[in-house]
């Protein structure tokens, strides 16, 4: 009976251990990371209002990012365009990603000497206001935006002193 009862015991610890070893159980998993190429902006067409004739009232120069041209107000556009663009920028990076685009939010002086300067403003893009990178990961952004001129405004070219900015950034 002693022996039964050792042999039971033993039975039950055995089995109190073999419960208590399934209670417990382990799952492993992986880390990973992929690294994309990164988003960059290069410049490669300036814009350019062409040329504008004024009268003694102000007026605007709209240009559209498509390069197209439509003043307004004492501007009008002379037959002899001269350089007419917008801007355009070339976009690339990872493969059909979309990305945002951030365009000036205000005005920009052009200069041709210290007292004759004009403001453009209102900027717009193509695409707007996101894009989507092709399969190769490249895009145009082209920019367009308003020339306001005064009324009788001085002949002359006029220039930015400090280029305005374009920012993009994946979604």
């Amino acid at each position: 009976m002693k022996t039964t009862i050792k042999i039971s015991a033993l039975f039950l610890m055995f089995t109190g251990f073999a419960a208590s070893s399934f209670a417990q159980v382990s799952a492993t998993a992986s880390a990973s990371a992929t690294i994309v190429t990164p988003i960059a902006i290069t410049k490669t067409v300036d814009m350019n209002f062409g040329n504008v004739a004024v009268s003694s009232s102000l007026g605007t120069v709209i240009l559209a990012p498509a390069g197209t041209r439509t003043p307004t107000g004492g501007v009008t556009l002379p037959a002899t365009n001269g350089t007419v663009a917008a801007a355009s920028f070339s976009i690339t990076g990872a493969p059909n990603y979309t990305y945002s685009i951030s365009l000036p939010t205000s005005n920009i002086v052009v200069y041709n000497g210290p007292n004759n300067t004009m403001q453009v403003n209102a900027f717009t893009s193509t695409p707007t206001p996101t894009g989507t990178l092709d399969g190769f990961g490249n895009q145009t952004l082209n920019v367009g935006a308003t020339l306001n001129v005064a009324g009788s405004q001085n002949a002359g070219t006029y220039v930015t002193t400090t280029p305005f900015t374009v920012t993009v950034n994946y979604n």
